[in-house]
Parts: structure tokens; C-alpha cells; sequence
């Protein structure tokens, strides 16, 4: 019996889940969540492969595996001219500063928020 997968940790639901070319879509490609977060941390944000992993809480092999079908699949919407949505995965969200955002993530997008909301609630 396979062991269950490990729920990939996010920094956050995108805020834009829907990408249609201008002109009629010819069909739909469904990008999950966490996909689009290994594209923001390694293309976005300038981590590698080894960081990404880090900050997820999965291997590195894990987030080559995601890395790829992500890639691949934002090809096939640009080629095809192909609605992109993101939707969908096994994925927790980071909510917690303490817990979740420490020195070992260097690029979490809630990190500069969180250390905001400390410094005005120290004030």
C-alpha cells in the first residue's frame, strides 16, 4: 500500500485564477495551486529547485516532478491558445508567522506582512 502524499505547503491562494487568451479558447488547462506555487518561488521569486523544497516541505525531487507538470501545462495554454485556470491540489496554506514563516523561508510572500503586523503591534 502506497503511503499518502505529503500536503505541499503554500504561501498563499493566488489572488488571479483565471488567464484566457483574447481570442475564443479552444479548451481549458487546470494549473493546481501548488504548481503555481513552485513557478512563483523557482521563476518569480530566484530560488532553486533545493530552496523551493525547502520552503514547502517536500523534496527537491518532489518539486522537479511539480516544476515540470507545471511547464508543461502552461505550454499547452499558450500554444493552444487554452484558458488557464488555477484550481485544485494538495496543498496547506501558511498562515501562521510564528510557525511558518522562519528564517528557513527566505521568500514566503506573507513573511514582510507578518513582520509588519509585529513591528505595529510593538509600537
Amino acid at each position: 500500500m502506497p503511503r499518502p502524499p505529503k500536503k505541499r505547503l503554500v504561501c498563499a491562494v493566488p489572488r488571479h485564477t483565471c488567464f484566457a487568451p483574447d481570442c475564443p479558447a479552444s479548451g481549458s488547462v487546470e494549473l493546481h495551486v501548488e504548481e503555481y506555487e513552485v513557478i512563483r518561488l523557482i521563476d518569480w521569486e530566484g530560488l532553486t529547485q533545493e530552496e523551493c523544497a525547502l520552503q514547502m516541505e517536500v523534496s527537491r525531487t518532489t518539486v522537479q516532478g511539480i516544476y515540470e507538470r507545471a511547464r508543461r501545462r502552461i505550454a499547452d495554454a499558450l500554444v493552444h491558445g487554452k484558458t488557464l485556470t488555477i484550481s485544485g491540489g494538495d496543498y496547506t496554506v501558511c498562515g501562521h508567522c510564528g510557525k511558518h514563516c522562519r528564517d528557513g523561508r527566505p521568500k514566503c510572500c506573507r513573511r514582510r506582512q507578518c513582520r509588519q503586523n509585529q513591528q505595529e503591534e510593538s509600537s
